[in-house]
């Protein structure tokens, strides 16, 4: 990853700064610097739009899911925490279409999404920054159901909002149909996130 050189104090300074300043890429804002994120891989990008095939045959509008390109702003919680994240996959609430007509960010100010699911890449730090940091991020800004979407276990941990953290509805392996609490209509087995082409 490489590090743009600017400091900026706060995310609304990002905000305006990156208004203003063409930006090729993707970036967090940590610790007042712009790191950009490398290219998401094919394996977490198919995931990402495999969900978004079975929440379009739950019914959901294509204009509320997002894979990818999603900016969400996070409360910073720990040092080193990203002010902001692009989940794998978002699912937007109504009211988003026209707060996000000019920048598809999601920003404190405005309702959580309704769902946000991470494709978990391998190595320790990945797992833990989804596991762990994102976790406790949108809990924070209360996003009532996560996923992460394990290709490694070949697993989907769900978990839903109680309070202010999560609990987890389940674990759901290869045989096994993804229960969500926020979206009951959706028909998905895990195998399906994870089959390949022969």
């Amino acid at each position: 990853m490489t590090q743009a050189k600017v400091k900026l104090a706060s995310f609304e300074a990002y905000l305006a700064y990156s208004d203003e300043t063409p930006m090729e890429g993707r970036y967090e804002l940590i610790d007042g610097e712009l790191v950009e994120l490398p290219p998401e891989s094919r394996l977490n990008s198919t995931v990402a739009i495999r969900v978004l095939l079975a929440l379009l045959a739950a019914g959901i509008d294509v204009e509320l899911i997002h894979p990818g390109k999603c900016e969400v702003q996070v409360l910073v919680l720990q040092p080193s925490d990203a002010a902001n994240r692009y989940p794998d996959l978002v699912v937007l609430r109504p009211e988003h279409l026209e707060l996000t007509q000019r920048r598809l960010t999601i920003t404190l100010e405005m309702p959580p999404p309704r769902l946000i699911a991470e494709v978990v890449s391998p190595g320790k730090t990945n797992r833990d920054r989804d596991y762990i940091h994102k976790r406790a991020q949108y809990a924070a800004i209360g996003v009532p159901e996560y996923w992460l979407i394990d290709p490694m276990a070949a697993t989907v941990m769900v978990l839903t909002l109680a309070g202010a953290s999560y609990q987890e509805v389940g674990v759901f392996g290869t045989q096994d149909a993804i229960v969500s609490v926020e979206f009951p209509e959706l028909a998905l087995r895990v195998e399906q996130l994870f089959a390949t082409e022969s």
